[in-house]
């Protein structure tokens, strides 16, 4: 038992003559950067490029602080299981969280420190740049919820779905397509997903260099929500009244589902049109799925995360083109996957002060220009000061050093606060996503009209939703 115990808390810990769990001691230094040396923090992170480039270079911030710092990376689902576990808990085996804002933030910020506080202690390093620093929108989406005064999680990562296209096809068969299909198929500001779907069959249809125009994250799976969500936004229909509020900030009453209205019913019955041109493989891949296919030549384009251009450019340099993803009859909408690192609010004082050390290092702008150049992975800037220096100004054009960089026009735009896709924030989230993919996957399958796919999720929506009151 005394065992267990320590292996929670590694060097934050100690233990008094009956097992209880001690605060370490805080040294007496005059480096605020020094004062918690010998502590041993536990990080759980979702297995993202990031968190592999942090793991990599975790030596200069123990030089620094002296503190050690354990990585634990699961797949998505898992780590929500050990955090809600461990949070339950009342001990804090796990400082240092990824929040996911959508199934960790929303159902469990109770159980994560309020980080204005430590922001404010003037016997710690300053926050740099201040909180103004991180690019507002995902600030809001993925450090709050539901109160725009209160900051539970530092923006840390900020994974973004743009139109990823072989630029070496859509230039050799430029004017063929031009004047097959009777505009222009470059990828801009003009494209829609009319167009999308007519450039998909078109190569599908008449070239041999790949064996389909598109694929997707269609699998029964979180990513099928994500590949949905583009395509329902941009055509008017919505999870809630007021998507964009309950998206943001979040909220624990979203009010009723709206799924089953006109928009989200042809969006519907677009989208089962899409699938129906695009790979058929596209049912069995997650969004490492769709970027293996696209890296291995298979598809002319597709719609995924941003940070998979760092694998493309090395497959495949200088080949590919990124885009916003086309508009719709309302709007133009990208799905936003950011998350936010917090602090357990188990944690003792010192510990979570060791805690918020790291939070400051692990996404100040020196430490997110590094993981631009990780060669282990590396994510993409929150901060806008990193955007604005020079050298990742030039980096965002070939050759590049930073790849993942290459994609700045294209997630600037649509992090933009009219395009931006927000799924709802709210407690229940876990469960209605499970309804959405599952509802479009019996309709990918055959199994459900687009209009009873839809009627049937908002039923279970709004199930949902009241259990989570009545609880």
């Amino acid at each position: 038992m005394l065992r267990a115990a320590a292996a929670a808390g590694g060097g934050a810990l100690l233990l008094g003559a009956c097992g209880t769990r001690k605060d370490a001691p805080r040294r007496a230094t005059g480096d605020p950067w020094r004062q918690f040396a010998g502590t041993t923090l536990n990080f759980i992170s979702e297995n993202t490029a990031p968190t592999a480039a942090i793991a990599a270079d975790l030596r200069p911030f123990t030089r620094l602080t002296g503190i050690r710092v354990n990585i634990v990376t699961l797949e998505l689902s898992a780590l929500v299981q050990k955090v809600a576990l461990d949070l339950a808990s009342g001990e804090a085996q796990y400082q240092v969280i990824y929040a996911d804002p959508y199934q960790v933030l929303a159902p469990y910020s109770k159980g994560l420190v309020e980080l204005r506080e430590l922001a404010a202690d003037p016997s710690l390093p300053p926050l740099p740049g201040g909180f103004g620093d991180f690019i507002p929108t995902q600030l809001d989406a993925a450090g709050r919820f539901a109160a725009s005064d209160k900051v539970f999680a530092l923006p840390y990562d900020c994974p973004t779905m743009i139109w990823q296209y072989r630029r070496d096809l859509f230039d050799k068969y430029h004017d063929r397509m031009a004047a097959d299909l009777g505009f222009d198929p470059t990828p801009g500001d003009d494209s829609t997903w009319e167009q999308y779907y007519a450039i998909a069959k078109w190569f599908t249809d008449n070239v041999d260099d790949v064996p389909y125009g598109t694929g997707h994250q269609a699998k029964q799976h979180d990513s099928l929500m994500n590949d949905f969500s583009n395509v329902l936004w941009a055509h008017g229909g919505s999870y809630f009244d007021d998507d964009p509020a309950v998206g943001r900030l979040g909220t624990v009453d979203p009010g009723p589902c709206r799924l089953d209205a006109d928009a989200a019913v042809t969006a519907a019955e677009f989208y089962r049109r899409l699938l129906a041109v695009a790979d058929p493989a596209s049912r069995t891949w997650d969004w490492d799925g769709v970027g293996a296919a696209f890296r291995a030549g298979r598809l002319a384009m597709c719609p995924n995360w941003h940070e998979f251009a760092a694998s493309n450019e090395e497959v495949m340099p200088g080949k590919v083109g990124y885009a916003p993803l086309p508009k719709g009859p309302a709007r133009r909408a990208g799905m936003y996957g950011g998350t936010g690192i917090a602090i357990s609010a188990n944690t003792l004082p010192n510990e979570r002060r060791a805690a918020w050390l790291f939070l400051l290092w692990a996404t100040s702008p020196d430490t997110q220009l590094r993981g631009l150049a990780s060669k282990v992975g590396g994510g993409t800037p929150t901060r806008r000061s990193v955007y604005e220096r020079p050298d990742v100004k030039a980096a965002a054009r070939r050759p590049s050093p930073m790849p993942n960089l290459l994609t700045t026009d294209a997630v600037e735009r649509t992090w933009r606060t009219e395009n931006i896709g927000l799924r709802p924030k709210i407690p229940m989230w876990n469960e209605c996503d499970t309804a959405i993919y599952t509802e479009v996957s019996r309709m990918l399958a055959g199994d459900a009209s687009p209009a009873e796919a839809m009627r049937s999720a908002r039923r279970r929506f709004d199930r949902i939703i009241a259990r989570g009151w009545a609880a």
